[in-house]
């Protein structure tokens, strides 16, 4: 009979390319995974994987399993679903992972409501990169995740992800007058010679940061780097850069430096995840919808009102 654990490693190496991977993600050792699928293959009466280069990939008969297993973690989920939909209350554990922004922002408000409303339910809270969301939920590292899609870099959820939107966070230009100057400054090429601070090559924020500055018809001087948009708001207030940054990074605190319009008015889109299967939870719907009643306490589903607008000098 085929083991239900080994076909979710098989399944985490498809996802995730490498033993090493798997067993950095499920806290296993590399020996361990590479064993459990060993005798996966025995119970399988088929080779599953085989070596490439360094690594290793699936064959085919390893394909067509991880189809099916996929399937069955899925019914999984449905079935759990079902079950806690029998109880009277929520309880249990429940698993979050967040970017920074809504961290600050939001999930303070979610404990507190869910404590009051659901005090048999302990939830636990990751702040984890954005970018890294699907991967741990379909790893089942979480059982909801707060995710964020910048403008023009769209994408669908992956296949076993449901995905809803929870709010439109508006993203303007942070500048100190000081690094500003007396120059008229309203459009985004104004600030072509101007010193920036973006996030980190590669992530989705800095992607998008970079093909608008493009579309204005310059590259942008990126002079620091940092994940941190706590960072950025520092350095824009002390005169040392220009920084783009999403409204709700002023949900707890007061601009030091002046917000500026961009023409095109972007947004950045904040939404919630589940595994699909798992939507129907008691858990997850009332999560989603004590998020969503926090959200529009703070910003409202669509595009929140600009209230500081800095008009040239």
């Amino acid at each position: 009979m085929l083991n239900l654990h080994r076909m979710r490693l098989l399944v985490e190496l498809s996802r995730r390319g490498t033993l090493a991977r798997v067993a950095q993600a499920l806290s296993f050792s590399t020996s361990t995974v590479s064993q459990q699928l060993s005798q996966l293959e025995k119970e399988a009466g088929a080779r599953l994987i085989e070596p490439v280069g360094r690594g290793v990939r699936l064959t085919v008969a390893g394909e067509i399993l991880v189809e099916h297993a996929e399937v069955i973690l899925r019914q999984i989920d449905r079935a759990e679903a079902a079950l806690a939909a029998t109880r009277s209350e929520i309880v249990g554990v429940a698993k979050v992972a967040t970017f920074q922004t809504a961290a600050i922002s939001l999930i303070p408000d979610v404990l507190h409501v869910m404590s009051e409303r659901h005090p048999g339910l302990t939830i636990y809270l990751s702040e984890i990169q954005p970018d890294s969301g699907t991967a741990a939920l379909l790893a089942r590292e979480f059982d909801l995740v707060l995710g964020e899609q910048y403008p023009g870099h769209e994408s669908p959820p992956a296949a076993g992800i449901d995905r809803r939107p929870l709010l439109s966070d508006a993203l303007r230009l942070y500048v100190s007058p000081q690094l500003r100057g007396n120059v008229a400054r309203s459009e985004l090429a104004h600030f072509a010679d101007l010193p920036w601070v973006l996030e980190p090559k590669g992530k989705p924020a800095r992607m998008w940061a970079e093909s608008a500055c493009k579309a204005a018809g310059f590259e942008p001087n990126v002079r620091y780097e940092s994940a941190d948009l706590l960072v950025h708001a520092r350095l824009a207030e002390t005169g040392h850069a220009v920084a783009v940054l999403p409204d709700l990074v002023w949900e707890t605190r007061q601009p030091g430096a002046e917000l500026i319009d961009l023409p095109s008015r972007p947004d950045r889109q904040v939404y919630t995840a589940v595994r699909t299967g798992a939507e129907t939870r008691p858990v997850l719907v009332e999560l989603r919808s004590v998020l969503a009643e926090v959200a529009g306490g703070h910003i409202a589903p669509h595009r929140s009102t600009r209230t500081a607008h800095a008009e040239p000098q």
